[in-house]
């Protein structure tokens, strides 16, 4: 029988390891087209954080049988975040929000709830805003083309992702224990967006 628990289960596999620094390129700001594309196509993958909420948007529009508008919103919304950080505007507490939107997103799925609508769709681009501005900490100081070879990456990743997670939740859910598989996959998410909130929320009161 499929099962979801896969997918989840390697986000927190890799969350496990070593503490990944988000950035492909050894911290370096990419200066070429193919570095953009690069660590575009990385970002979202090694940061867990990230990665876990791709995951539940892919989750979440499989269970509500609406499209992908919801992680089309978020990803939409992450590239205007990275324009945001681009712009040398800051947002405040953006690593408790970015943790606490896989925690809250993660728990609205075990409780069983439809993750769609307006509000939701409100919610989804608000998250992305948060997450896009942390992609754009790795492009500061990089020229125009690697900045746009580097958005094309990362929204084509979380395309993929997402999109990919929802084509294979869909049969899963057509399963007599498919809502409890989506469920466990959601609260495995949701264990790792609490652990980077915890980091974070630390990190915040001890400076």
């Amino acid at each position: 029988m499929k099962s979801i628990l896969p997918l989840a289960s390697a986000t927190t596999l890799l969350a496990a390891g070593p503490a990944l620094a988000h950035h492909p390129l050894g911290g370096e700001a990419p200066q070429t087209i193919f570095h953009g594309v690069l660590s575009g196509l990385a970002h979202p993958v090694i940061g867990i954080d990230h990665l876990a909420f791709v995951v539940l948007a892919g989750l979440a529009a499989a269970i509500a049988g609406r499209g992908l508008s919801g992680p089309l919103a978020f990803i939409l919304a992450t590239l205007a975040g990275t324009f945001i950080q681009l712009g040398g505007i800051e947002l405040p507490l953006a690593e408790v929000v970015i943790a606490g939107s896989v925690v809250v997103l993660g728990a609205l799925l075990v409780m069983g709830r439809q993750v769609s609508g307006p509000v939701a769709l409100v919610g989804f681009a608000l998250a992305g805003l948060f997450h896009g501005w942390a992609y754009g900490e790795a492009v500061v100081g990089s020229t125009p083309m690697p900045i746009v070879a580097y958005l094309t990456g990362f929204g084509v990743i979380q395309f993929l992702i997402a999109a990919g997670v929802a084509r294979f939740a869909g049969p899963v859910l057509a399963q007599p224990q498919g809502v409890m598989q989506a469920r466990l996959a959601a609260a495995v998410c949701a264990g790792v967006g609490l652990a980077f909130l915890v980091e974070a929320t630390e990190h915040l009161i001890l400076g």
